[in-house]
C-alpha cells in the first residue's frame, strides 16, 4: 500500500511525534533516552525527507527509529557512561508535559515494560511494533528489513517470553 506522506517536516513531527516516542520509549524504557532518540529521529527524517521514495512511509519512519537506537546502543558499548550522582536535579518543570498526560502516553504498567526490556531487541521491536505502535506485519517487516515469516516468528516468540516473564 503506498502512504502520502505529509509535504513538510514539522508536519511529520506533528503527526508522528507522539508515536516515535512511544516506540522509543518500548526500546529504550527510559524516559530521557527516549526524547534523545525522538530528538536524533526528527533529525534524520528532516535530512531524508527530500529525497523520500514513495512507499511505505511509515515503515520508512520506524527504520530511521530503529537505526537510530541501534546506532546508539553501538555508541554507548564502545563509549560507555557513568550516571550523574542522584542528586543532581535534571528535571525542568517548564519543558516537561503535564505528568498525567505523560503518564496516559508512556503507561504499560511496570511490570510489562521490565518484560519488554529483558526480552532480547529483534522480539522486543517486533512486539513493540505490533502491539503497542499497532504496525502490520507487513509494515513491521518493511521496518526492520526482515521477511514477513521472520516478523511473525519474532512476535510470537516474543510474546511467549512476555508471557512466561510475567507468570
Amino acid at each position: 500500500m503506498t502512504e502520502s506522506i505529509p509535504l513538510t517536516w514539522e508536519e511529520v513531527a506533528r503527526v508522528y511525534g507522539r508515536k516515535i516516542y512511544n516506540f522509543a520509549y518500548r526500546l529504550t524504557g527510559n524516559q530521557a533516552d527516549a526524547s534523545d532518540l525522538v530528538q536524533e529521529v526528527l533529525l534524520r527524517v528532516k535530512k531524508g525527507l527530500a529525497s523520500y521514495q514513495p512507499g511505505s512511509f511509515e515503515g520508512w519512519l520506524w527504520r530511521i527509529t530503529r537505526n537510530a537506537f541501534l546506532d546508539e546502543v553501538r555508541r554507548k558499548n564502545r563509549r560507555p557512561t557513568s550516571p550523574l550522582p542522584e542528586e543532581i536535579d535534571r528535571w525542568d518543570a517548564a519543558t516537561s508535559p503535564a505528568a498525567d498526560v505523560e503518564y496516559e502516553r508512556v503507561t504499560l504498567g511496570e511490570d510489562i515494560q521490565k518484560a519488554l526490556l529483558e526480552l532480547p531487541l529483534e522480539f522486543r521491536e517486533a512486539v513493540v511494533l505490533c502491539d503497542v505502535m499497532g504496525l502490520s506485519y507487513e509494515q513491521i517487516a518493511t521496518a526492520i528489513a526482515a521477511p514477513v515469516g521472520t516478523v511473525r516468528s519474532r512476535i510470537h516468540r516474543g510474546r511467549k517470553l512476555l508471557r512466561e516473564l510475567l507468570t
